[in-house]
Formats: C-alpha cells, structure tokens, sequence
C-alpha cells in the first residue's frame, strides 16, 4: 500500500546544491515516550535498582542512560529478585511472562505500548472465535513472542510474502491476519494481498496494526529519500523500524542509505560526491543523536537542514495505571 500525499516531490534532480533535509516527524512516538518516562519516574519513585524487562525501548544510548541512573536490565525474570520491581518493555510479553511474574512475587509495572496492547486483544479475540492467526512479524521479536504467546497453538508466523506460498489450510478454515506494528506498511500490505488471493476467507482486524508513527516515518522518509544522494537514518540494529527506514528510503529512489546509532558510525568516505543528504531517525530514538549528525555533516560543508513536515503528530499515553497509582499515593500525581 503506497501512501501518496498528493504533494510535490521535495528534491529536484536539477539541483547541484548541496542540501540536508530533515524529515519531520521522526524520532520518539508516543509509546516510545511513555516507556521511557515510566522507568524515569520509577526510579525517581521506588530508587534504584528497578529492573526491566528485556530492553524498553529498541535504542542502545537510551538503555545506557537509564542504566546510569539505575535500572538494570534483564532478559528473562529469574534474573530478578523475588519482591523486587520490573518494568515489562514497550514491546509487550506473553501471558506466561505476568504469570511467571506473579509467581515469583514481582512488583510489576507493564509499559507495553497501547498500540501493542491493541494487538493483543485482537489475538486473544480471533483465539477465542476459533480463526488461526497469521501473525506477519519477524520470527524472535519481542512484540512478535508477546502477541503471539496469547495464542500459541492457533498462531502461524508469517515473516515475508513469500512465504505465503507455504502456507497450507483447508478451504474451511477460519483465518485472520495480525501484525507486528513496526513493518514496512508495504511489504506488510503485498504480504495481505498473497494471503487473500489464496485464502479468500481471510479476515482483516478491525484497523490496520502497523502503527501511526511507523506509518508517518515511512511516509517521511519516502518524501526525502526521493532522489537523495544519500539518507542516514539514525537508530539501533535492533530497531525494527529503523531497519525498515533503510529499505523504504532505497525503494523510494535514494542512491545509498545507511542506518547508525550515532554520528560517531558515520563513514566519512559515504559524503564523497554527495550533494544532497537526508537525515531521519526511527520511533526509539532521541533527537540529541540527530543533532550529533546533523553537527557531523555541518563540520564537513553541509548547510543548516531544511525540515521537511509530513505529517502532525500529537497523540499521548497516559503512564501505566501501576505507576499512576504510587504517584498519586506519593502526592506526586
């Protein structure tokens, strides 16, 4: 599924100047945000240590800073002492991860992303009127093991179109489709389009899963990565939508994309030649590390950027009710 803005390409091909152009929106969403405030104000709340589960946010700088302050983070429970409080990451767990949590006493603070949340309670709805969910997500994600373990034995991952051609179900069977909200909303929509075309019955969710904020970022990097010489998307290898904003800026028609975690990964041997270079950064990352690229490129002859806006962004998540609660008991609401 293309989005077409109905808006005049950015970067003319005419054009020798050099130029940097800034997408906008990029950087953190509103989940992102919310997690992050919740280990934050934990912290401030409870003290240290406060451990987390898994990373919360897919960005190393940010899990650095939060261990400075004192979160440890673990990747399973039993690395947490019994009593002790954990924060669930952005990405969500599985109904076997709050039952393990509550068997070994743990204070728990679940900073699952409400659109992730929304995920689930699809899944647990398709589970409960018999469908097998095609979940289309990457195998061993964090979001991807959270939804799919609320339902375990009716879910069948689907991670690339095709893979579609596999897929085996009789002409009777009730099937839906879910995803991971982080894909590339073009590749997940040519997924959809194989599924349908042989399983007919497929049912769609209520609304698309791939998140608002995805979406924009795509959209954005389609806008500037059009004829871009060269686009730099800041964000973590383990990033799945930072990883995606490499791959929608090459389809777009960007001549070369790289993804770094900070303007310290720069290749200063990728600038050779280069006119016109567009920078973004994926739905984890705080824009302090934008900056740094954007500084890295100015100390090399490239011009103050040029934000280009795509979209408006201000949705918000209330804290975790968890967390909500203890504030407002400590005056601090």
């Amino acid at each position: 599924m293309s989005i077409d803005l109905g808006t005049p390409r950015v970067l003319s091909p005419h054009d020798a100047e050099r130029q940097v152009l800034l997408a906008d929106p990029r950087g953190y969403c509103a989940g992102v945000d919310r997690a992050v405030v919740t280990v934050e104000e934990a912290l401030d709340l409870y003290g240290a240590p406060v451990y987390v589960r898994k990373q919360i946010v897919h960005n190393k700088h940010v899990v650095a800073n939060l261990e400075q302050r004192g979160a440890v983070f673990v990747e399973e429970l039993d690395e947490v002492p019994e009593g002790a409080t954990v924060v669930f990451s952005a990405h969500g767990v599985s109904p076997a991860v709050h039952a393990q949590a509550a068997e070994r006493s743990l204070k728990t603070i679940d900073a699952t992303c409400p659109l992730v949340t929304k995920v689930h309670h699809e899944a647990k709805r398709f589970a409960r009127e018999g469908y097998t969910i095609l979940l289309i997500g990457h195998a061993g994600h964090e979001e991807v093991e959270g939804t799919a373990g609320e339902a375990p034995q009716q879910t069948v991952l689907v991670e690339r179109p095709e893979d579609v051609d596999t897929l085996e179900f009789p002409a009777d069977a009730r099937l839906a489709w879910l995803s991971q909200t982080t894909l590339s909303v073009d590749e997940t929509m040519e997924t959809v389009r194989r599924l349908r075309e042989k399983f007919p019955q497929l049912e769609d969710p209520p609304s698309d899963d791939i998140c608002y904020a995805t979406q924009n970022r795509q959209v954005a990097v389609k806008e500037i990565g059009a004829d871009a010489d060269l686009v730099i998307v800041v964000g973590s290898g383990n990033s799945s939508n930072s990883v995606r904003l490499v791959e929608v800026a090459l389809e777009a028609g960007a001549k070369a994309a790289y993804r770094v975690d900070d303007a310290s990964e720069i290749d200063e041997a990728w600038l050779d030649g280069v006119e016109r270079v567009s920078v973004t950064s994926g739905a984890s990352v705080p824009d302090d590390l934008v900056q740094g690229v954007l500084g890295y490129l100015a100390e090399r002859g490239y011009p103050d950027a040029r934000a280009v806006l795509t979209a408006e962004e201000s949705l918000t998540f209330a804290l975790p009710k968890e967390l909500r609660r203890d504030l407002k008991a400590a005056g601090r609401a």
